[in-house]
């Protein structure tokens, strides 16, 4: 049973709140360093006595106060102490296409440079995730998936092989942020059938694993800027197109 019981619980607050406070006075005291995992719903909903519901509403607030991150198939991990984490891009603020395409404006800077980073520091364990990412996308396309999940993996790796942990922690904050296509129908948008669009996506990261594994900067910053600058434009024309359409 819990050293750390739930708080005694007032009408004005929730379950998924106290549950909140138990687990970060946790993470302050350092009964869960960084890099922790949490343990599992399972094991939060026995040991407190709450539904899944509550867990999983509780994990959530703790994400957007920068305590923890959950990583899909993996676990929840203690990432700070939720204190200065005031640079926040929650999936309520990506609602619209001119949302999505300020998300694309700032991956723009940021993933550049970590592309180019990533030409001169990556290791082949890095290239090696890259084209197992890239190798998976391709099956998602024949498979008719969306690839949301390889393009992501591609993406994060990115950033992993520049070695720099602060692209790394940006690009988690985003999460499927990073993926217009979660957000809005792109190959619709852009005109194309779902294969046509993909197949052109997957030609993009193919010019930026190749910069990479070359070990040339300048053709890893101008793929990366190439691929996401593509997809900015495709949203932007079909922003005018809705704009001019709805005037």
């Amino acid at each position: 049973m819990s050293t750390l019981a739930v708080p005694a619980r007032r009408k004005s607050r929730s379950l998924a709140l106290d549950l909140v406070d138990a687990l970060s006075a946790r993470i302050r005291a350092g009964q869960l360093a960084v890099g922790d995992k949490l343990p599992t719903e399972a094991a939060i909903m026995e040991e407190f006595g709450v539904s899944r519901t509550v867990v999983r509403e509780a994990l959530s607030k703790l994400q957007a106060g920068g305590w923890v991150e959950t990583r899909h198939g993996i676990g929840t991990f203690v990432t700070g102490s939720g204190e200065g984490a005031n640079f926040r891009i929650v999936p309520e603020q990506v609602a619209t296409l001119r949302d999505v395409i300020a998300v694309l404006e700032l991956r723009i800077g940021v993933e550049a440079e970590a592309a180019a980073l990533a030409a001169v520091r990556r290791s082949e364990a890095h290239l090696q995730v890259m084209r197992e990412a890239q190798a998976a996308f391709a099956r998602s396309i024949e498979d008719g998936t969306d690839a949301v999940a390889a393009d992501r993996a591609l993406h994060m790796e990115i950033a992993r092989a520049s070695q720099n942990p602060h692209f790394v922690d940006l690009m988690q904050h985003l999460g499927d942020l990073l993926i217009p296509r979660s957000r809005v129908n792109t190959a619709r948008l852009a005109g194309q059938g779902r294969r046509e669009y993909l197949l052109r996506v997957l030609a993009e990261h193919d010019s930026v694993i190749v910069a990479i594994a070359n070990r040339d900067p300048e053709a890893a910053r101008a793929a990366m800027r190439t691929h996401l600058s593509n997809s900015r434009e495709r949203l932007r024309r079909a922003q005018e197109a809705a704009e001019n359409a709805a005037a």
